[in-house]
């Protein structure tokens, strides 16, 4: 099952795009910071990672305030030039 979690802020957000079907799509760089236990022991990891709404998701996610904290919830691919990974959002809560 490729679904991931993330508690983070939104720290970047380009201007609405559509695809060349017409659907919406927004792309954002979100930022993470928490404590996490490896090993048994606490561990403080922060992380930036690309993300991209699209459809119905973009309304919600263009509303956010940069810099807010969000819960957001997807799945993970390889961007379209192949180098990296990109968070496609599907929930927010």
């Amino acid at each position: 099952m490729n679904r991931w979690v993330l508690a983070a802020e939104v720290i970047e957000r380009s201007a609405m795009r559509y695809t060349p079907a017409g659907v919406p799509a927004l792309d954002l760089k979100l930022k993470a910071e928490s404590t996490v236990m490896e090993d048994g022991q606490p561990r403080k990891v922060s992380l930036e990672v690309k993300a991209v709404a699209i459809g119905e998701i973009t309304r919600s996610v263009n509303a956010l305030v940069l810099g807010e904290p969000v819960q957001c919830a997807g799945f993970l691919t390889t961007s379209r030039n192949g180098k990296g990974l990109v968070y496609h959002l599907t929930e927010l809560a």
